[in-house]
């Protein structure tokens, strides 16, 4: 059986993924730059290496990545969160799930994915690139009411929906850029997918009912989406994509479907998909049939729903359709058989929470401080040496 090493072991995605092929019968390492990381207790893993941060070392990175591949003779890597970007810098150094950095980057671009899918007539929201206040101006003149946010960003942490111009002002600097998007009345869908050369092998399609804040979707139940289907289908395939791709739509009352944004990575479907005892072969067989979920099946971020899910419901007057979520969907993270994930899952919450305090962010921006990408490109200086700009 092939030896897979997973990377972002911080993400309940990861430790879902790494019991998924630890079940199938493969032998499942991890690599992480978090000390003390939610997967690291599982026992889905044969053993965890402690790596330098992506994000601030690069080189060391990927020597610590090669350096473990070529000691454990392992067969795959896969990474999930945003060192995904790093990775593939080193894609030819190891065998990894992973298309080159060039082809990652205008997905994770906000900018340049929506004009990827226009040059495919693909439908998405009008869109204006921000490079000084005139253009900000114009997007208000042109649309009304608008979504503001980076170009690179995620969990829409920074993300404006309907602001007022004032407030856009006080907001946007152009030192890095923003769009501005025609706000989208409608539903959040999330779509998560493996693919193999433009070829779907695995998909799965949510709803944002309770979310964790703007951005990360905390209950997930599948829904089979036929247009979204056919979108994804037409997308991947136009770019003969392989590795795991996400995309956010909004979907209008009358039934439209506009992609607001791209993830080239992991994201939480794979809580849907998981239960599926093909689902790991996904990954290693091009060839293997489309997996999808059942209709019936739920899953959420237990601690999620009650420190975010239940006061939002309070809130709007939804505690009904919330209980009816929370009782009847199993928690992505416990299990009676591998229970120290849950039992230890807040050492990784207070590293962030002194990490932020340390660098004057949020704890959601401590989170990913590590590992994020924001467009970096990798340069070879005199000694033949690479780092990132």
């Amino acid at each position: 059986m092939p030896r897979i090493l997973l990377t972002g072991g911080r993400a309940p995605a990861t430790l879902e993924l790494a019991r998924a092929f630890h079940r199938a019968g493969h032998t499942v390492f991890m690599a992480e730059s978090l000390r003390g990381h939610l997967s690291e207790p599982s026992n889905s893993i044969a053993k965890n290496f402690l790596i330098p941060p992506p994000r601030q070392q690069t080189n060391d990175f990927l020597d610590a990545l090669e350096r473990i591949v070529r000691e454990n003779k392992i067969d795959l890597v896969i990474p999930t969160c945003e060192e995904v970007f790093y990775v593939a810098m080193g894609r030819d150094r190891f065998p990894a799930f992973v298309e080159p950095l060039e082809k990652l980057r205008p997905l994770h671009n906000k900018w340049e994915f929506i004009g990827k899918a226009e040059r495919q007539n693909i439908p998405v929201p009008k869109t204006i690139l921000l490079t000084q206040a005139d253009d900000l101006h114009r997007a208000y003149e042109q649309f009304g009411q608008l979504v503001l946010k980076p170009v690179y960003s995620r969990f829409a942490a920074k993300t404006l929906i309907r602001p007022i111009l004032a407030e856009a002002k006080s907001t946007v600097t152009f030192d890095s850029r923003w769009v501005a998007q025609e706000f989208i009345a409608g539903t959040q869908i999330c779509t998560y997918s493996v693919c193999h050369n433009g070829r779907i092998a695995a998909h799965t399609a949510y709803r944002s009912d309770f979310t964790a804040g703007q951005g990360a979707t905390i209950w997930f139940r599948h829904v089979n989406h036929t247009s979204i289907f056919d979108w994804v289908t037409k997308f991947v395939s136009a770019i003969k994509f392989t590795g795991q791709i996400a995309f956010d739509f909004i979907e209008t009352p009358d039934g439209q479907i506009f992609a607001i944004e791209c993830n080239p990575r992991a994201i939480s479907g794979i809580h849907l998909l998981a239960r599926d005892p093909t689902f790991p072969e996904t990954f290693l067989n091009a060839d293997s049939p489309c997996v999808t979920p059942s209709d019936h099946f739920s899953a959420q971020l237990w601690t999620g729903m009650l420190v975010y899910g239940l006061p939002s419901a309070l809130k709007k007057h939804q505690l009904k359709k919330w209980w009816g979520a929370f009782a009847s969907s199993r928690d992505v993270i416990f299990r009676r058989d591998d229970p120290l994930p849950a039992l230890l899952q807040f050492r990784s919450v207070l590293h962030y929470l002194r990490l932020a305090r340390r660098e004057n962010i949020s704890p959601l921006e401590a989170s990913t401080f590590d590992i994020e990408w924001n467009g970096q490109r990798r340069k070879t200086g005199r000694a033949g040496r690479t780092f990132c700009l």
